[in-house]
C-alpha cells in the first residue's frame, strides 16, 4: 500500500521556522513527482513545491520562493520542507503528495478542491503562524 505520512507542524510566531517531514512507505521516491501542498480554511488546495525526483529539479510557488526549501533523505525515504521566515498567510494544513501531474503542468499550481489528480497523499500537518 502506498502511503505518505507528514509531521512537524505546529504553532510558530511570524518570522519563525518549521521543518516538515514526509515519510513514504510502499514505494520509493525515485522517479516520482513529489509535491507539497497546503490548504487554508475556506480555501482551495495550492501547490507549494514540486520535485521531479528523477532529475532533482524542484519548483516553488512564488509565494514561498526564497523562504521554503525542499530536501530529501533517500535512505530514510523522507522528504522535508524547511520553512523559514514564516508569515501568518502561510497558516494552513500542509501535506505531501505524489500527483499524476508533472511539475511543469499548470494544473499542479492551480487552486483545486479535488484530489483526483493525486495518486497518493498524506493526512496533512497543521502549520499555524501567529502575528
Amino acid at each position: 500500500e502506498l502511503q505518505l505520512v507528514e509531521s512537524g507542524g505546529g504553532l510558530v510566531q511570524a518570522g519563525g521556522s518549521l521543518r516538515l517531514s514526509c515519510v513514504a512507505s510502499g514505494f520509493k521516491f525515485d522517479d516520482y513527482v513529489i509535491g507539497w501542498f497546503r490548504q487554508a480554511p475556506g480555501k482551495e488546495r495550492e501547490g507549494v513545491s514540486c520535485t521531479n525526483t528523477g532529475d532533482g529539479t524542484t519548483y516553488y510557488a512564488d509565494s514561498v520562493k526564497g523562504r521554503f526549501t525542499v530536501s530529501s533523505d533517500n535512505a530514510k525515504n523522507t522528504f522535508y520542507l524547511q520553512m523559514n521566515n514564516l508569515k501568518p498567510e502561510d497558516t494552513a494544513v500542509y501535506y505531501c503528495a505524489s500527483p499524476y501531474l508533472q511539475c511543469t503542468d499548470s494544473a499542479f499550481w492551480q487552486p483545486s478542491e479535488s484530489h483526483r489528480d493525486l495518486e497518493v497523499w498524506g493526512q496533512g500537518t497543521q502549520v499555524t503562524v501567529s502575528s
